[in-house]
């Protein structure tokens, strides 16, 4: 079937994929935008998988300030080369995931990084509640494990809904800016500063 030059801009611009994924997309699918943004986005984490293990030395820090200044916002991410890394597509990638964490306060990139005693106490202040409600042992086991996602889902970054658009967590955001850009893109650090917040050592 042939497609309209209308949709491939359409499904170009709300994808960021090249022209040729797009056609091939829309003609698979017989001109359905959903089914077509849904092969995209399978192609995507197919390509950021390739090239995940490529070394991201480049990039940029981003800085964000929010709320007049009650809240700042520091994150270092990387690319593989100088080139991608003045893009305007990968500093606005940057970018946006400052303001996630400015507004969604994550804790960890990903979930490897939350420390394991970290997940003990909230397993056991969990398991106190529902051991008080008289709830049986093997109940209570099912329920951790999903209060557990619950909190990765809240304070893991690659784990939490993009602000802009809560059908995408930042771990598939990050996939198909990958696969748009065509390098290895790495979140490597962040931290984020709230005005009368307790001081680390």
């Amino acid at each position: 079937m042939d497609v309209s030059i209308e949709k491939i801009k359409k499904l170009r611009e709300s994808t960021g994929s090249g022209i040729l994924d797009v056609k091939e997309a829309l003609k698979e699918t017989q001109g359905d935008m959903e089914k077509a943004v849904d092969i995209l986005r399978q192609k995507g984490l197919a390509k950021a998988a390739k090239r995940s293990d490529r070394e991201a030395s480049e990039g940029v820090i981003d800085l964000y300030s929010h709320g007049n200044g009650r809240v700042g916002v520091m994150v270092e991410v990387n690319c593989e080369t100088d080139f991608v890394a003045r893009s305007d597509d990968f500093q606005e990638f940057a970018h946006e995931i400052a303001l996630q964490v400015a507004a969604a306060a994550p804790r960890w990139i990903s979930e490897d990084d939350i420390p394991q005693d970290v997940i003990e106490h909230e397993k056991e202040i969990s398991r106190k509640q529902y051991e008080e409600e008289g709830k049986p042992d093997h109940i209570i086991e099912k329920i951790l494990e999903g209060r557990l996602d619950k909190f990765k889902d809240q304070t893991v970054l690659l784990r939490q809904e993009y602000i802009r658009d809560d059908e995408l967590t930042i771990e598939e955001l990050l996939h198909e800016t990958i696969a748009s850009i065509g390098e290895n893109i790495v979140i490597r650090r962040f931290k984020r500063w709230e005005l009368g917040g307790a001081i680390e050592n």
